[in-house]
């Protein structure tokens, strides 16, 4: 049996950004946020050790202090 969802307090920005997506993809906002919703279920695919291993290098990470300092360098906007 079908569920009613509902999002609250969501950014006019975002809302705008998808009512643009909807469109382009020829669907109501309705239409677009169960395709998005039903995409980020279906991939929810458990991720490998080797998936990890290659993110990481791909990030170019090697200490975990590296990877704070990554951190606090994005979040201080660096």
């Amino acid at each position: 049996m079908p569920v009613t969802l509902s999002i609250k307090n969501a950014r006019e920005d975002v809302v705008r950004r998808l009512k643009a997506r909807a469109a382009r993809n020829h669907r109501s906002l309705q239409g677009e946020l169960l395709a998005i919703i039903e995409e980020a279920v279906n991939n929810d695919a458990p991720v490998s050790p080797a998936e990890v291993l290659a993110e990481v290098q791909r990030l170019g990470l090697r200490t975990p202090s590296e990877s704070a300092q990554m951190i606090r360098e994005n979040r201080d906007g660096h």
